[in-house]
């Protein structure tokens, strides 16, 4: 297998909003990073991903760009970022810039020229179409919910937008607009930045017939997915865009990429391919999911969770790579989705950290994952800000007739807003996190999960988090030993090995709060094994063959 910085990466991703401020506005910052390297570089992690920065106007938090080479005012400068950008690389870390190019806010300056006037240069910058017998052009609903489509009085015709009215989407049919955006690219590249996470990057090519969706579940706008997710132009703009741009840098790229399977993601990460580094799937993030999507919060089987990573793990081998994470912006906290917020919060946290960290892929850590920070429950609806969140709450309860205790519920499970609530940094006035009026309220458990608390207890989550990348550096099985799974309907253990040359790994991950009692192939058992990590005590020698403990984790270096 071909080795790669990128393959051998730890990445972290800071949701400047809500890391940390530094002026007491209320508000993360730039500087608020730069006085929280020193803790992000004793955790290890070697790239820093931060979700956007530039200038917005905060429709859907910084996802609705007003200016790409402008930061956005209540974060700082870009003198800021320069000096951010400057004392990551003098620690040694890499930074990974969020890349939004399928839409753009409706204030950006393409926008408003485009909207001016059906003759405007800039017109088709952006997707226009006619009334359709006075509705809309056709019946595509929005991910947001509601239509897709907006009317634009001016000119009497709608521009489509996939999320917020405020989120047009750009026209990639459109040469001299593509051009653009390759030349912004460069202008960061040229900077210093290291990568680019790019934002719903398969949604880019549309089919040109706008056709109508399906209608599911009596839904009001059908599905238009079949006709923006991974398009017929799709691969040809994604090399276009590693010709013009990419292929000139030593940089890092992974596309955010709802409903791709992994042969198609073995397109957009192929190693001839020229296109991406990895992608983000969503398989395993939709378990659960049923006629209302995420917010149905179904149940969902342990065999079903190993299914669908073991799929991507070898779907994947040998062409293409994968990225491993159980959180991050947009979705609930992975102790509270997957794991035990409760009695067992620091075993689950673990467990569920060594299970991620020892497939093969490269790894991302949501702020506050390390701490096991977990779910919040908002008391009122008031209190959410999501755009997502408060659309659904709207279409929960007034069209799909759902009662708002069980509307709340689900919110409460699976808000976006669960991971966007401040970084508890210590048990001070607001976690620490601002001197100010923080923009989105505090996890009233602030007073026991921080950085502090854990940060000087040798037996945290974090100090476990900090082991794993410890141990990723210093075994290469960790990062291109080929998988296997054990167990495949075991419904309490994910069970897997890796092996490379004449090592293996073995993995045990109990996902229940019972004992769980396992056997094993007696090949395993004949190899000399000594234990990397456990979260019932570290050390020892020989596979331990008594039941695992509830949310027990153990990991074996086998030869």
């Amino acid at each position: 297998m071909e080795k790669a910085w990128w393959k051998e990466a730890v990445v972290y991703q800071v949701y400047p909003r809500s890391f940390m401020d530094s002026d007491g506005d209320g508000i993360g910052d730039l500087n608020g990073i730069l006085q929280k390297l020193d803790y992000l570089q004793e955790l290890g992690v070697n790239v820093i991903w931060l979700s956007p920065v530039y200038q917005s106007p905060n429709d859907d938090n910084g996802y609705d760009i007003s200016d790409y080479q402008s930061i956005m005012t209540e974060f700082g400068t870009l003198a800021d970022f320069e000096l951010l950008l400057r004392a990551m690389h003098e620690r040694g870390m890499k930074i990974m810039m969020d890349l939004v190019i399928n839409h753009t806010s409706d204030e950006h300056s393409w926008f408003k020229e485009s909207r001016s006037s059906k003759d405007d240069p800039k017109r088709d910058y952006y997707i226009w179409r006619p009334g359709n017998q006075g509705k809309e052009p056709n019946n595509w609903e929005s991910v947001f919910k509601g239509s897709a489509w907006e009317y634009d009085e001016g000119t009497n015709e709608y521009y489509l937008h996939l999320f917020s009215k405020k989120q047009p989407d750009l026209n990639w049919e459109n040469r001299k607009l593509r051009e653009e955006i390759y030349s912004m690219m460069t202008w960061w590249l040229e900077k210093g930045v290291d990568g680019f996470r790019m934002d719903v990057i398969n949604f880019i090519s549309k089919d040109q017939s706008y056709s109508d969706g399906q209608i599911y579940h009596q839904k009001q706008y059908g599905d238009g997915s079949p006709y923006y997710m991974n398009g017929t132009r799709i691969h040809e703009f994604l090399q276009e865009i590693n010709q013009q741009v990419l292929s000139r840098y030593d940089v890092m790229t992974v596309g955010e990429t709802p409903g791709v399977s992994p042969e198609e993601a073995q397109l957009y990460t192929g190693r001839n391919r020229d296109e991406l580094h990895m992608v983000f799937q969503f398989e395993h993030m939709d378990l659960g999911g049923g006629p209302e999507g995420k917010w149905s919060d179904a149940n969902w089987k342990l065999s079903d969770l190993k299914r669908i990573l073991s799929k991507w793990q070898t779907g994947l081998e040998g062409n293409g790579w994968n990225s491993l994470y159980w959180n991050n912006h947009d979705q609930p906290r992975v102790v509270s989705r997957f794991g035990n917020d409760g009695r067992y919060r620091i075993e689950s946290a673990k467990m569920l950290a060594a299970c991620l960290h020892m497939l093969q892929g490269t790894p991302y850590i949501y702020q506050g994952e390390e701490l096991g920070m977990t779910n919040v429950s908002f008391a009122s609806i008031d209190e959410y800000l999501d755009i997502d969140t408060l659309n659904s709450y709207e279409e929960l309860v007034h069209f799909n007739g759902w009662s708002k205790e069980r509307t709340m519920s689900a919110i409460h499970a699976r808000s976006r807003d669960n991971a966007r609530t401040p970084m508890q940094w210590n048990e001070s006035r607001n976690a620490g996190f601002t001197k100010g009026s923080p923009w989105i309220k505090v996890n009233p458990n602030f007073h026991e999960i921080h950085a502090e608390k854990a940060y000087n207890d040798p037996d945290s989550i974090f100090h476990f988090y900090k082991r794993l990348i410890s141990l990723r550096k210093e075994y290469e099985i960790i990062v291109y030993g080929r998988y296997e799974l054990l167990l495949p309907d075991d419904e309490r253990i994910f069970a897997y090995t890796r092996a490379l040359k004449k090592e293996k790994l073995l993995v045990l991950c109990n996902f229940k709060e019972e004992h769980a009692p396992f056997s094993l192939p007696s090949e395993l058992l004949s190899l000399t094994a000594t234990k990397l990590i456990g979260n019932y005590g570290q050390e020892g020698t020989g596979i331990a063959l008594e039941p695992l403990c509830p949310y027990e984790c153990r990991v074996y270096h086998l030869k």
